[in-house]
């Protein structure tokens, strides 16, 4: 039997949410084998804007990482 931990992970990109949610899940994998690695879900984003640009998009995900 196998049991599994979700992570809460921020991340954040100057380039899309796409690479916000590529890079946390690269931070999770250099942390833990990738076949741990069970699924993942944006539970939020968000955008900076200054100047009427935005310069930051940031997600909320959750990670499923299997434990044993």
């Amino acid at each position: 039997m196998s049991l599994a931990k979700v992570l809460a992970i921020r991340s954040n990109s100057p380039k899309s949410f796409d690479d916000a949610v590529r890079s946390g899940i690269a931070r999770v994998r250099a942390e833990k084998s990738p076949e741990w690695i069970q699924g993942a879900w944006v539970a939020g984003q968000k955008l900076e804007v200054e100047n009427g640009v935005v310069t930051t998009y940031r997600v909320d995900m959750r990670v499923a990482v299997i434990t044993r």
